[in-house]
């Protein structure tokens, strides 16, 4: 047995699938650190069933899924499977090949599969038991796995030796059969608790037996009783169901009588209903097409009213700037001036010529005069110093002259720079100002259009302004129409009486019967007196009865009765008229209402009142303020408004609000086209205004820019004058240099000729100075007759320039203003001819409107007729549903009261049934109440036995069953008593037989390790001693271990005074010695050689190689001789992603490379 592949998918730093197929042999896998090796080792006793995170060097046991690296995103479970050659039938299944499965998920849960079928984590580990494979993993030998073997208590170190001896499951057995024997314990105890009270309990139920025979014969007595009342309450409860059928029998007749009632008068409904929903989308259309005429009639009035301001606001102005001619001769008179002025520059400029050139000869004189005299003084001083200074001055004189004239060249350069730059400055100067004056005379026209569109878009909003107002004051109308038809409503009929008569949901006012002509309302009221008030319907004695009479208001109550018209036949005076010619009545009060109004006749005045009452003692006359007389008395003063009066101010108020709701639809289409007018009045002027604008940021830009260019040119002009002022200076500075290298080439000239020390005569030099001075103030005053001559000059030349610019301008400004004014001129023409054209579509738009108002106000007054109609049947219907709805209600009662008396039935059905156990029909049958039953006596029978129980006292009626059930019982608990008690027996005897098996295999196991130990710690510590030792000899059972070593040369013993070196190689002696004494198919190595060197290493490697013969070897390491003993070499790397990958290659083990010095065992 080996294993086989270890395939690994999202565990860890495996994020792919990734699959090592291992061989027989060793096994190496080998890796940079931190590359994921030992994921491997953790991957192995993870799917083998460990339970610790911190043993697979994690905090919690969701750590072993792959938690993302770089671009992958973390993944949602890990799943790791083993796969395990069993060709030798070393694991306890029917399989050569055994794959284990474990899968993990990130919300915690995880399963185990074994070939594919779902399994437990105890399957795994019984079925890895039997090859030595345990919860303490000997077999995988992590990082830091050694010390911790060292370090751990003797009993952790005997998991070791009893893992690997298959203990285990003997162990898990024991443990399985002690858990059972604690809860038969508990079992134990509580049977034997049981079988004790149920023997308490026998004797006093014994007892409540024997009374439960005598209560036996009573309560057949008192059943006897029970069922002969019971009878006669069932025959009194049928009787009661068969009077309320009747009842409700023949409620439902009218019921159905009304309903056929109902269903006429809805038909009538609907038919009046088709025809208004026939004639209503005409109404809807003609308000529509009204609609958009007044609204096109709008804009077209909006238009005619631009169109006339614009066509009267036209008028041509007359250009006021100056005349260009006038302009032209001034700029002519100008340039003649400008002409003499040149002619007197050009005199002043020869005679200052002249003077200068005079003022050259004179300064050449004196000039040369002075050199001469000084240079005969210096000559005598020269002569006596030497000649070798005066020839490095001339020298370094000529070298200045060099210099000198190379920067006078530079700056006469950048003098006529800068002279080009200031004149393209001015000529852009001129050309600035010359287009912001354009600029500027196009603002004028702007601006009046401006103007125009502005004072149009001010006109068009005070229109839509009025308009809205008018509106505002048709919505307040209209609300407080509605609000006074709600308080109207409100009072119609007192609350008290409406909550009384409606109960019989078939009454409503007279005054909905009644429509008098406006006027005359108090003079009906007054007529009618207390029928007023009168409610319309029809009733029966019964439903008056069913009011509550006490806290009702008395009411008169009108029944529909046959139309007919019948009035006194007696002459009326010319003043008076019948009261009934003014009032319109319903069919269902016409009656009523014209005999009560038979004799009243209507009158203008007091005096005519009592006129027509003296006249005929029958009459009553009214007048229209409501007093009214009759013979002998007279009725006068005011009282609170019927309800007449206020249903007729109900009406009024209704027409008046549809009035005002037909002028609100009215106004919305002329204010949608005054709202339409508005917005393009405000669009033009916008636009007017951000063209006019946009001209205004154009002048200001122009105007900017003429200062901007005006200021570099000045500045061109400031920087040319101090560039000639260099020029000058540098020519001024040259002329000197100059004179300095004369003198002295003439000095050392005459040092050379002239030997002489005599003093010089100074009287040609005082001559020439003097005359040189005269000169010189000439010269001033030539240049300044001159300068100023020529600013003159200059002044008129511009001047004359400007003048020319102006007219120019001020012909193309005049061009430009006829050109505008020919415009304006169009536009009023255009105005006047939209004006004549608007006449015309708005007599049109008149007449069309007219004929669709005429078309709506039909359509309207139709429509009000089939609505009228409509109505009409509405208020039927009304009554015939309020009708329908009492009797459904009386329907319901008489039904609910069916109900009621059925249920009450049942239910005593169901309490016989339940009570006495009987059948209904059999309790007919048998206890129906005869003739002569008498009720009374069957009570006093049935209280005499209830008495004669109750003297038993409390009698337990299941005595007689419970003390046979509980005697049952007490025996089968004896029986089960016994039974566990053999059962407990039979587990201690298998408690033992299971420590015996585990005494014989540690035992065997642990002789055998303790006989390895010794040579293999003799291999890895040539000349050292080490052993095992039992903490407990005489305990075999629970003993644990010490480990006793001392390497070769020392003599400590303690495990603490070891190196990292010894302690992992003592470690490694006590598991090479298990893996011996009882071997495993494969061990896992983690890198457990790093603390060791050459020597050790080698050591540890031939231990390997004898391992390699029974089991297999997978090696975690970095060091190169144990990947030359390897059968199978795994590389593990990983990237820069995070992300584990593994290589392999199948290799030749080379013993030939392990040193010569390594020991031959």
């Amino acid at each position: 047995m080996y294993l086989k592949s270890l395939t690994l998918k999202g565990f860890k730093s495996f994020a792919s699938a990734t699959t090592l197929k291992f061989e027989p042999g060793i096994c190496a896998v080998v890796g940079p650190n931190g590359s994921g090796k030992s994921n491997v080792v953790d991957a192995l006793a993870w799917v083998m069933g460990e339970q610790g995170a911190k043993n697979l060097r994690g905090g919690k046991m969701e750590d072993v899924i792959f938690a993302g690296a770089g671009d992958r995103k973390p993944l949602g479970r890990a799943e790791v499977t083993l796969t395990i050659d069993n060709s030798d039938g070393a694991l306890p299944i029917e399989y050569t090949e055994v794959s284990v499965t474990r899968r993990m998920f990130r919300d915690g849960g995880g399963e185990y599969e074994i070939n594919g079928h779902k399994a437990r984590l105890m399957d795994i580990q019984e079925l890895l038991s039997d090859s030595g494979i345990g919860r303490e993993m000997h077999v995988i030998v992590g990082q830091g796995r050694l010390s911790q073997i060292l370090e751990s208590r003797p009993e952790d170190r005997r998991a070791f030796i009893e893992e690997a001896a298959g203990v285990l499951k003997h162990r898990r057995r024991k443990e399985k059969a002690q858990r059972k024997l604690v809860g038969m314990q508990a079992n134990l105890d509580r049977l034997s608790d049981l079988t004790a009270e149920l023997g308490k309990q026998l004797k006093p139920l014994a007892r409540q037996a024997e009374a439960a025979r005598k209560a036996a014969t009573i309560q057949s007595e008192v059943r006897d009783a029970r069922l002969r009342i019971a009878g006669y309450q069932i025959h009194s409860l049928a009787s009661s169901l068969k009077d309320a059928q009747s009842h409700h029998d023949s409620i439902a007749e009218k019921l159905e009588e009304v309903t056929e009632q109902l269903e006429e008068a809805t038909g009538v409904q609907l038919e009046a209903e088709d025809a208004l929903g026939k004639i209503s989308p005409e109404a809807e259309k003609s308000q529509q097409l009204w609609f958009e005429l007044s609204s096109l009639a709008e804009r077209v009035s909006a238009t005619q009213r631009i169109a006339t301001d614009r066509a009267k606001n036209f008028s041509e102005v007359r250009y006021s700037g100056p005349d260009p001619d006038e302009l032209a001769e001034k700029a002519a008179r100008a340039d003649a001036e400008y002409a003499e002025v040149e002619e007197t520059v050009d005199i002043l400029s020869e005679r200052l010529e002249s003077i200068q050139d005079n003022v050259a000869e004179l300064e050449e004189r004196a000039q040369r005069a002075d050199r001469e005299h000084l240079a005969q003084v210096r000559a005598i001083a020269d002569r006596r110093e030497g000649i070798v200074r005066l020839l490095t001055l001339e020298s370094q004189q000529r070298e200045h002259i060099v210099a000198a004239e190379a920067e006078l060249e530079r700056l006469r350069e950048a003098e006529s720079d800068i002279a080009a730059q200031a004149r393209s400055r001015d000529a852009e100067h001129k050309d600035c100002q010359t287009q912001a004056q354009e600029a500027r005379s196009l603002i004028e026209p702007l601006s009046q259009s401006r103007d125009a569109a502005l004072n149009e878009s001010r006109a068009a909003d005070s229109r839509l302004e009025q308009l809205r107002e008018q509106q505002s004051d048709i919505d307040k109308s209209i609300s407080r129409l509605e609000s006074k038809i709600e308080t109207l409503e409100s009072h119609r009929m007192t609350r008290n009486a409406v909550e009384q008569w409606e109960k019989l949901q078939s009454f409503y006012g007279v005054d909905r019967c009644i429509i008098p002509q406006r006027g005359i309302e108090k003079a009906i009221a007054a007529a009618l007196g207390p029928v007023a008030e009168a409610l319309v319907g029809e009733t029966t004695t019964a439903e008056l009865q069913a009011l509550d009479i006490e806290s009702l208001a008395r009411h008169i109550v009108i029944a529909p009765g046959e139309d007919h018209d019948w009035r006194l036949a007696t002459d009326l005076p010319h003043y008076a008229s019948w009261l009934l010619d003014y009032v319109e009545l319903a069919p269902e009060v016409s009656s009523t209402i014209v005999q009560i109004l038979a004799d009243v006749v209507l009158v203008d005045s007091y005096e005519h009142g009592r006129e027509v009452v003296n006249h005929d003692p029958r009459l009553r006359a009214v007048c229209v303020d409501g007093t009214m007389w009759g013979h002998g008395w007279v009725a006068v003063g005011s009282a609170e408004r019927s309800a007449v009066e206020i249903a007729a101010e109900i009406d009024q108020a209704e027409k008046d609000l549809e009035v005002a709701r037909l002028q609100r639809v009215e106004l919305a289409g002329t204010l949608n086209g005054a709202h339409q007018a508005a917005d393009e009045a405000r669009v033009r002027s916008a636009q007017a205004q951000a063209v006019c604008r946009e001209q205004e940021i154009v002048v200001e830009n122009f105007s900017r820019r003429v200062e901007a260019v005006s200021y570099e040119a000045e500045a061109r002009k400031q920087e040319l004058r101090r560039h000639a002022l260099r020029v000058q200076e540098a020519q001024d500075r040259l002329s000197q240099l100059r004179l300095l290298w004369e003198e002295t080439s003439d000095r050392l000239s005459r040092v050379e000729e002239d030997n002489s020390e005599e003093e010089p005569s100074t009287s040609e030099r005082d001559e020439a100075a003097a005359a040189l001075s005269h000169m010189r103030s000439m010269e001033v005053e030539a240049r300044l007759s001159l300068r100023t001559a020529q600013d003159k000059a200059e002044h008129i030349r511009g001047r004359g320039d400007g003048l020319r610019r102006q007219a120019e301008y001020e012909r193309q400004a005049r061009a430009r203003h006829d050109q505008a004014v020919a415009r304006q001129r169009r536009k009023a023409e255009i105005a006047s001819v939209v004006v004549q054209q608007c006449l015309v579509v708005a007599e049109r738009v008149d007449d069309a409107l007219a004929r669709a108002t005429q078309w709506k106000e039909n359509a309207i007054a139709q429509r009000g007729v089939i609505s009228a109609r409509v109505s009409a049947a509405k208020d039927t219907v009304s009554a015939l549903r309020k009708n329908a709805n009492r009797l459904t209600e009386k329907s319901h009662a008489a039904e609910l009261s069916l109900g009621q008396a059925q249920v009450r039935l049942e239910e005593a059905h169901e309490k016989i049934v339940e009570q006495l156990g009987i059948a209904i029909s059999d309790l007919m049958r048998d206890y129906t109440p005869h003739e002569g039953f008498d009720i009374g006596a069957q009570r006093v029978r049935l209280k005499n036995a209830e008495k004669d129980l109750n003297a038993l006292g409390k009698v337990n009626p299941l005595a007689l069953e419970e003390f046979k059930a509980l005697e049952e019982r007490y025996e089968f608990l004896a029986t089960q008593l016994a039974d566990v008690e053999q059962a407990r027996r039979d587990l201690h005897g298998v408690i033992n037989d299971v420590d015996g098996k585990i005494l014989q295999l540690f035992t065997d196991a642990w002789k055998d390790v303790e006989a390895e130990f010794p040579r293999v710690f003799a291999t890895l510590f040539p000349g050292g001693e080490g052993r095992l030792v039992l903490t407990e000899p005489h305990d075999m059972l629970t003993t644990g271990i010490e480990v006793e070593a001392r390497p070769p040369g020392k003599r400590v013993k303690r495990l603490s005074l070891l190196s990292g070196g010894e302690k992992s190689l003592t470690a490694l002696a006590m598991l090479v010695a298990i893996f011996r004494a009882r071997p495993s198919p494969f061990y896992v190595m983690d890198e457990v050689e790093a603390a060791l060197d050459d020597v050790n290493l080698r050591r540890l490697i031939a231990l390997f190689q004898e391992l390699r013969d029974d089991s297999q070897l997978i090696v975690i390491t970095h060091q190169k001789p144990t990947m030359d003993v390897a059968n199978v070499l795994y590389g593990v790397t990983m990237r820069g992603d995070g992300i584990t990958r593994v290589i392999s290659q199948r290799m030749t083990p080379d013993v030939t490379k392990l040193p010569e010095s390594q020991p031959a065992e």
